[in-house]
């Protein structure tokens, strides 16, 4: 059995997440492995907070081009995490 922190790799920090986190909706960089479940066991262990739903998605590597070398960025899955509305925010969100 793996930990929720092999299950959560980090948080995705951009323009639209942080305009969600008002709307208590955080966005999760997680395990290609992992599902629903157990993103929100992991959440729950590592906030301490109430999940309310789940929505994940497979974002797929771009092309990138150094002069004549061409290779690709890793796809990775993310997960947008949904708090009940009695659950508390998450902090680290908060501080930014």
């Amino acid at each position: 059995m793996r930990s929720a922190y092999d299950v959560i790799i980090k948080p995705v920090i951009s323009e639209r997440s942080m305009d969600q986190a008002a709307e208590k909706k955080y966005t999760f960089k997680v395990a290609v492995d992992a599902n629903k479940t157990e993103i929100r066991n992991a959440v729950e262990e590592i906030f301490d907070v109430e999940v309310a739903k789940v929505n994940i998605m497979n974002v797929n590597g771009k092309k990138k081009r150094m002069g004549r070398n061409v290779g690709t960025t890793s796809a990775y899955k993310k997960a947008i995490v949904t708090l009940t509305e009695g659950s508390k925010e998450i902090e680290f969100f908060l501080s930014l």
